[in-house]
């Protein structure tokens, strides 16, 4: 039944609790569900005051397997796809997500319901003990010529290879505290991750930096986190808008639909990062390129806010035209 105000929606007495939220099992993701249930019963107390929530930690596919890309086994939705079957088969309320790693096209009868504050989307050079302190400003400069880079994102090695062609990238999979550790380890020189994850669990590598979305376009979604829903839910729906962020909402928009025209998997390196600029238009930029970085376009668009889907599906159909045919075959 349709209910007037998300707060009364939600009250204990009008549903069965507690609300189960489904999340992946990382200690990032651990972070960012619990960061978000924080936000709702910040938003709605009696929640709270009941303890309405509990988490259901559930191991996907992307995470049990840790020898190869994502691309091999079936590119990033393989982090959503075993919470999505939970959801689905009523096991979980909702479900909690970094929005990058999830599909463009929703399983049926799921949706995205609710984007909240993005984190810093950039990201993040981390060099290993034996280099010195990198600069912002040339992020790359102090990586020795040969030097190995881990990372498992075609989009990051794409980039930096167009850039630096001599560096030499070797896979690095597994959470935020497994790659410091194989860094740490010497398994390569640096490596990258995203800079809203480190933030999120409270990390600060020494020699750390932030590369600026101009010298390295970040993947879509990077740094938001998204929360979907069976799509006949009507009570979340309305209790999940009520602590949406619009600005996280038109962004994802923007670059969920440039990465849907390029039928964006992981076995394409796609950047798409946008921003509202101070007149409240919306920029754009979006990439494509081959992962030995032999090719790479990037372009940047401007439209209303209002537009940002089709903003990003125009960029992506002609950033998709103007690339090498057979990079999406």
């Amino acid at each position: 039944m349709a209910l007037a105000h998300p707060v009364s929606a939600m009250a204990p007495h009008r549903r069965s609790l507690p609300l189960r939220v489904g999340t992946r099992a990382s200690p990032l993701a651990l972070w960012q569900t619990r960061d978000f249930l924080d936000r709702i019963t910040r938003f709605c107390p009696v929640l709270r005051d009941a303890k309405a929530f509990e988490e259901h930690a559930i191991s996907t596919s992307g995470d049990q397997i840790q020898d190869r890309r994502l691309a091999e086994i079936g590119g990033k939705g393989l982090f959503a796809k075993e919470i999505h079957e939970a959801l689905l088969d009523r096991r979980v309320d909702f479900a909690v997500h970094s929005l990058k790693d999830l599909e463009t096209e929703m399983p049926p009868g799921i949706v995205l319901a609710c984007t909240l504050k993005r984190e810093d989307a950039r990201d993040c050079l981390l060099p290993g003990p034996a280099l010195p302190r990198c600069d912002a400003a040339d992020p790359f400069a102090a990586l020795p010529r040969g030097a190995v880079i881990g990372t498992s994102s075609v989009r990051r090695q794409s980039q930096l290879l167009h850039l630096r062609p001599d560096l030499q990238v070797v896979m690095f999979r597994g959470n935020v505290q497994t790659r410091l550790r194989k860094l740490a380890e010497g398994e390569a020189a640096a490596t990258l991750l995203a800079l809203a994850g480190l933030r999120r669990m409270g990390l600060d590598p020494e020699g750390s930096v932030s590369i600026d979305p101009d010298i390295m376009v970040p993947a879509a979604g990077q740094g938001i986190v998204g929360v979907t829903v069976r799509a006949d839910d009507t009570e979340l729906h309305e209790l999940l808008a009520a602590i949406e962020d619009p600005e996280a909402r038109a962004v994802s928009s923007a670059e969920r639909a440039l990465l849907a025209a390029l039928d964006g998997s992981c076995r394409t390196p796609i950047g798409g990062h946008a921003r509202l600029l101070p007149d409240g238009r919306l920029r754009l930029t979006g990439l494509v390129a081959r992962a030995d970085g032999t090719f790479l376009l990037k372009r940047t668009e401007d439209a209303a806010a209002m537009d940002a889907a089709r903003l990003g599906a125009e960029l992506g159909l002609a950033l998709r035209r103007d690339s090498p045919a057979d990079m999406f075959a």
